[in-house]
Order: C-alpha cells, then structure tokens, then sequence
C-alpha cells in the first residue's frame, strides 16, 4: 500500500517543514543584509551559507530524529515478543482487556483472542498498537532528511533568485528587495495553501497565517539589519 503512494505525496509534511524553514530563514537573511545596506554579492554570499549550512543541520536533525524513533520502536517490538513467549497468560490478558474496551464480550471476544494469539507476529502488532500506542512508520530516515534538505534548498533559493539575475546581468537595475520580498510570499502562499491541503484546514487561513510568521521574520530580520548598520557605522 505505502509502495504506490506517491513519494512527494507521502513526505509532504517533510516539504513543508523543510521549504518553510528555508524559505524563512533565508529571506531573514536577504532583509537583515538589505537593512544593513550589504552589497548584493555579499547578499548571496550569506544567504548561500546560511541556505547550504542550515540545510544539513536540519536534515540531519530529522534523521537522527526519525532514527531515535525508528530504534525505540524496534526496542518495544523487540520487549513484546519476549513478553508474548515468557509471559503468555498475561499478554492473553492484555488483548483480552483491550478488545473488552472495545466492546466485544463472550463468544465472540474469545474467538478474536484466539485469532490474534495464534499468530506472534499478529499478537505483536496489536500489542504494539492498541497497548502502546506506536505505528511502525513507512518512511524511512534517509529518505524524511533528503526530502527536508531538498525541500529547504528548493524553497530557500526563491529569495535569492533575483540577486543571481543580477549578478549575471547587472546593468538591469532590478528593485532587488522588492523582487524578492514579491517571490519569497508567492512561495509563502505555496507552502501555506500546502500545509492547509495537509491539515483539512481552511486554504485562505492556511495562507494567511503562513504569510503572517513569515512576514514578522523578515519585518524582525530587516529592523535589525538596520539598526545594527546604524550603531556599528557610528564607531
């Protein structure tokens, strides 16, 4: 079943996460070294390293992140087969509560006792899910960090599109920020309207609360930019 999910379907939420992130972070960047009055190549410069270095750090969080995940749930897989063959009576117990919570009693509530302890594997896997809480993910770790690091690269580049344009042709005299700060809220909207498709929420919220964060980090980044040009060019 996982097999014929699409694979940008299936770590969406991976895109998400990682083309916000980037988007935010490196546009943070384009504001702070506009307010600052940065020359456009330095522009690039930082908003490259920020893009290349914050990139890997996330997604190298997400897979140590979804690794832990991954070994833990092996770990109590691992315990609930042990417990199923040393303590049989009592794991029997537990899927009989579980399935009593659930509203099934005499006949019929032994004979599906029956059925899921005749099979380790079975009994395991609700064991693991009705008892524990934990649903084995179908995503793999490397493939959760590449879908963020492509993501946040993908994305983050939006902001820094036009400083390559002019950089190649500088005689164009581009409204360099304006141009940016236009792009990097198309790609806002993307990544909004994309989080609400995700969520089953409202696609208008979804954008506007996606626009709002995303405005008060660049507002927050750009202030900065010039208010620390302010003070260090007055030493």
């Amino acid at each position: 079943m996982s097999q014929s999910v699409p694979f940008f379907n299936k770590y969406l939420p991976e895109f998400i996460y990682g083309g916000m992130d980037g988007s935010v972070t490196t546009f943070a960047v384009v504001a702070g070294a506009t307010g600052a009055n940065f020359n456009p190549n330095v522009i690039i410069i930082l908003g490259l390293a920020n893009l290349l270095a914050d990139g890997l750090s996330m997604s190298i969080g997400s897979y140590l992140s979804s690794k832990a995940e991954v070994n833990n749930y092996q770990k109590q897989k691992k315990q609930e087969y042990w417990s199923i063959e040393n303590m049989p009576e009592e794991e029997t117990d537990e899927i009989r509560k579980i399935y009593q919570e659930k509203g099934f009693k005499g006949e019929m509530l032994e004979e599906i006792v029956k059925v899921i302890t005749s099979s380790k594997a079975l009994w395991v896997e609700e064991m693991m899910k009705d008892e524990l809480k934990m649903l084995e993910s179908s995503k793999t770790p490397i493939n959760k960090a590449l879908a963020t690091y492509f993501s946040f690269i993908a994305v983050g580049l939006i902001p820094l599109l036009v400083y390559f344009i002019d950089l190649f042709l500088p005689d164009t005299k581009f409204p360099l920020f304006l141009i940016s700060s236009v792009l990097t809220f198309c790609a806002f909207i993307f990544i909004g309207y994309l989080k609400a498709y995700l969520n089953h929420l409202s696609k208008i919220k979804g954008v506007a609360e996606t626009l709002f964060l995303g405005g008060i980090a660049a507002f927050v980044s750009y202030m900065a930019g010039t208010v620390l040009e302010s003070l260090i060019s007055k030493f």
